[in-house]
């Protein structure tokens, strides 16, 4: 909360720098236990790259940040086929397969798109579901063992808090400047790569 976000494309790092910021002593044991009960959510912001959210918070960073996600991705979108309409019905098919608290893992969301007729080999998977990550389908689910899962964010984070753009902007400078800080206007507007003119 204090950050905003971190980043945590490394899992076991990710964690690791999430306890070194702690005020108190945490283990490895108890963070796993935070991620898999939902109070530390796993999702595509601020870049293409996964970052620790909370729950309370995920909601704005996505809608501040996902629109820039999307324009970085379109390139792989034209690339891999994957139509704006094909990603829209790839959500439906995992709202369906997530509803009712499931969290499938990648594998088998996979395997579901498959039977639905989606090609899904190569990149297009992963695309598939950072799309379905950043507009606020899914987030991360507990893990399953070892392996990482998905679940629907509205019922993972119920509590989750929507923002107009421009108190998501505010809420964001707040942090990162409090957190930050000594940082420039520069230093913001390069980590979500903000057009300073806006």
């Amino acid at each position: 909360g204090w950050l905003g976000a971190v980043q945590a494309q490394d899992f076991g790092p990710a964690k690791w720098s999430i306890a070194q910021r702690m005020d108190h002593l945490v283990t490895d044991a108890e963070l796993d236990e935070a991620f898999d009960a939902g109070r530390i959510l796993r999702t595509h912001a601020l870049r293409p790259t996964w970052h620790f959210v909370r729950p309370e918070d995920i909601r704005w960073v996505l809608e501040l940040t996902g629109p820039r996600i999307q324009a970085l991705s379109a390139y792989m979108y034209r690339t891999t086929g994957l139509t704006e309409a094909l990603r829209s019905r790839s959500n439906e098919v995992i709202a369906a397969a997530l509803e009712g608290g499931r969290a499938l893992t990648r594998v088998e969301l996979r395997e579901r798109l498959d039977r639905e007729g989606f090609d899904t080999d190569g990149f297009r998977i992963g695309y598939l579901m950072m799309h379905a990550e950043v507009t606020g389908l899914v987030c991360s689910g507990p893990l399953d063992g070892r392996t990482h899962t998905y679940a629907l964010l509205d019922e993972r984070a119920p509590q989750a808090v929507r923002l107009t753009r421009d108190e998501a902007l505010a809420e964001f400078v707040r942090r990162y400047f409090t957190s930050h800080g000594p940082a420039s206007a520069t230093d913001f507007a390069s980590l979500i790569d903000l057009d300073l003119d806006d």
